[in-house]
């Protein structure tokens, strides 16, 4: 049996809810089969999810990580392919912090490249008729916090081993339908589909 760990973030801004923590709550009710799975649900706040999600880690020791992520405005689902050393944003975090030009770690590389198998992920899931693509920026939010964090974490504790993928995924429909103008949105069962994929091609 492969360890999959499953991460997704607490609402934050103005939305109610998180279409990344509502698949982690749902899946963490399901079975894939050959994967013991185990769901995480991380707080939107600069450090601590990266707290939460090593503490886990540690006890664990998982085979793979994704982690999901709200994108509101993009139009498919994206696999992240780098994170950066650097914590920037006019928007505050849900503990209020509000960090500029700030590293993530002092001594660290300026950018770690996700560990799954970005390409063949993307073209399984394209296969399967979702639409998704490749980022070169998961941003300079909590997202990219975490997906730098915990590679810095991975790459100093010599877990090499341990694959490491970020997905951001669109609004539900639901909440696109409470906005006063478009966004893009994609329902969960197809959200859950290409998060599927995404640990059938990587483990």
């Amino acid at each position: 049996m492969k360890k999959v760990l499953l991460t997704g973030f607490d609402p934050f801004g103005k939305d109610k809810i998180n279409p990344a923590l509502e698949l982690v709550k749902k899946m963490a009710n399901e079975e894939i089969p050959g994967v013991e799975l185990t769901t995480i649900r991380l707080p939107v706040v600069f450090g601590e999810a990266i707290t939460e999600l090593v503490t886990k880690i540690k006890k664990i020791r998982p085979d793979l990580i994704l982690s999901l992520g709200q994108a509101a405005g993009r139009m498919m689902v994206s696999l992240e392919r780098v994170g950066l050393n650097m914590n920037d944003t006019d928007h505050p975090d849900n503990a209020g912090n509000k960090p500029r030009d700030e590293f993530i770690a002092e001594s660290g590389p300026a950018a770690y490249f996700t560990t799954i198998n970005l390409r063949e992920t993307y073209q399984e899931i394209k296969k399967a008729g979702i639409p998704v693509g490749i980022s070169n920026t998961a941003g300079t939010y909590v997202c990219n916090n975490l997906v730098y964090g915990t590679l810095h974490y991975l790459a100093e504790n010599n877990m090499q081993d341990t694959k490491y993928g970020f997905i951001h995924i669109p609004y539900l429909p639901s909440q696109a339908a409470e906005k006063s103008k478009p966004f893009a949105s994609l329902p969960l069962e197809l959200i859950e589909k290409a998060v599927r994929i995404a640990i059938s091609v990587n483990i």
